[in-house]
């Protein structure tokens, strides 16, 4: 299957930056096996993978953050090597990071300047330099504005113009897309099109986004456990055969919409309020229900109160107003426990706090499981009360969900803290769905994740579904919810501004609400 010409031409340049047999090995493991990798003027080459397959190594031997073990890399024809990030920017190579290197408190000129010498005493020498290249790449960044005024595309701009400040020619950049909303995905590939035609050498790597891929890239490389498996250009291929190279089998890119077979309302949310962290209005009177059988998908860009409105319903944090009823309880305010024993399950937004790093699979896998039957003995005497763990339970139950949700590797007794995060995920996954939840909190379930893990834990979140369960799926991505939601709520500061149907979503019409547009075209919205 091949993907279809769309008719560009693209003139490959000469080749701007080689990778020859790099190795780079970390204790007990081979990040990268005697990898090749070129890019040349005016393409945009794409560097694919699973978590863990060494595209975050290799492309940080590439800016200089790593040493090779083994093998060269040649700039421009000629043998360099990089000790430090300065010496991959002095060879022209730039890279923007997926979590910005900005300060907020600075202005876009200010942050720009710092790390190029001498020039904070010349910042309006600076501003009209940021304006003259703005305008040039069609970027549109106002070097005055104080970073934390900026949304998170306007930082992503900010990150590219510093790197074109200095002037790179080869600009890697850290899963582009992953915090923008539908519009600034298309206003992003058009500028790094751009940007490419003009000559520029850009290298995008990507774990899933592979419909982005397709539409932007010139060339493609994959990696898996640290070898190139392919190399080609991006006509010659397509999203199936790409994603089967990444992962080693065939997978399924789009889970098949399951009709919902609602059988009443389980999760009831009421007129909520909340704070953030800051003591500031987080949750403006949100009102939704959820019925078992059906997913609800809420899609927003991050901060705008979805990490805040997990924490009230799961009883991590206090409303200020409102209520939150799971079945015919009034549930609000009341302690984790309370909820979970109510029969709610909770993916957290960050898996890092939702594993134990210092304890075993095994232990990580029973953590809500401990005081009770079969995986405690409990001793009650006039003094005190003691709970024992029934260790041969907790090891029969964990040799179960390790081969069911395919954790790797498949040693129960390791730290979860070594674990990939995909991995750490199914963790979490099997701890949660294990116990047959009425109502699933998933808050972000496959972000950061690779074609394979998100694959899986879609199915995972399906099969909830078909179980009856109420499932409030929180998630950025937008083509996650699109697939998924039988509802689709859209969160803007703090507030539900919109609730469709979700065989009847249009991306152009949700990507403007979680913008902020009064403009609701292209989708059928209603509060309620």
């Amino acid at each position: 299957m091949k993907k279809k010409d769309s008719g560009k031409k693209v003139i490959p340049g000469k080749v701007v930056l080689e990778a020859k047999g790099i190795t780079k090995r970390f204790p007990g493991l081979v990040a990268n096996d005697h990898i090749d990798f070129e890019i040349r003027a005016g393409e945009i080459h794409a560097l694919l993978g699973e978590n863990g397959a060494g595209k975050s190594t290799l492309m940080n031997v590439l800016y200089g953050l790593y040493r090779p073990d083994e093998g060269e890399l040649y700039s421009d024809g000629k043998k360099v090597v990089f000790n430090s990030p300065n010496d991959a920017i002095k060879h022209g190579i730039g890279m923007v990071h997926q979590h910005f290197m900005l300060i907020p408190t600075l202005t876009v000129a200010e942050n720009i300047a710092l790390g190029a010498s001498g020039v904070l005493s010349r910042l309006d020498e600076v501003e009209r330099k940021i304006s003259a290249i703005s305008k040039e790449s069609g970027l549109n960044v106002d070097p005055k504005a104080k970073v934390w005024q900026l949304s998170v595309g306007e930082k992503q701009r900010v990150e590219i113009v510093k790197a074109l400040y200095r002037g790179v020619k080869v600009l890697i950049m850290d899963e582009p897309t992953a915090v923008l909303t539908p519009p600034e995905v298309k206003e992003i590939m058009a500028i790094i099109r751009s940007m490419a035609d003009k000559g520029l050498a850009v290298i995008p790597f990507i774990t899933h986004k592979l419909p982005e891929v397709m539409a932007i890239s010139d060339s493609v490389t994959v990696l898996r456990q640290g070898k190139v498996v392919a190399r080609i250009k991006t006509k010659e291929t397509c999203e199936k055969d790409l994603a089967k190279s990444m992962v080693g089998r065939e997978v399924v890119l789009r889970i098949k919409r399951v009709e919902a077979k609602k059988a009443g309302v389980f999760l009831e949310v009421k007129d909520l309020c909340a704070l953030n962290d800051k003591g500031l209005p987080a949750l403006k009177n949100v009102s939704f229900s959820i019925e078992q059988g059906e997913i609800f998908g809420i899609a927003g860009v991050s901060g705008n109160g979805q990490r805040e409105l997990a924490e009230v319903i799961v009883g991590l944090r206090k409303s200020t107003r409102g209520k939150v009823m799971i079945g015919n309880k009034d549930l609000t305010n009341c302690s984790t426990a309370k909820i979970l024993d109510s029969g709610l399950g909770h993916i957290p937004e960050d898996r890092s706090k939702g594993v134990v790093g210092e304890l075993s699979i095994a232990e990580n896998l029973a953590l809500e499981l401990y005081a009770k039957e079969p995986f405690a003995y409990k001793w009650f005497l006039p003094w005190k009360n003691r709970i024992f763990i029934n260790q041969d339970e907790v090891s029969k139950y964990a040799d179960r969900l390790i081969a069911e949700y395919n954790i790797m590797p498949p040693n129960k007794n390791i730290k979860a803290g070594t674990l990939s995060g995909g991995n750490a995920q199914r963790i979490i996954l099997a701890r949660v769905l294990s116990r047959k939840p009425k109502v699933l909190i998933s808050n972000q379930p496959t972000r950061g994740l690779d074609v394979g893990s998100t694959e899986f834990i879609r199915n995972k979140l399906i099969e909830q579904k078909r179980a009856n369960s109420a499932v409030l799926l929180i998630s950025e991505d937008l083509d996650e919810i699109m697939q998924l939601s039988d509802r689709i709520a859209v969160m803007y500061g703090g507030e539900i501004v919109g609730i469709l149907p979700g065989h009847k979503a249009k991306i152009d019409g949700i990507g403007l609400l979680m913008a902020g547009s009064k403009d609701k075209s292209g989708a059928s919205c209603r509060r309620r």
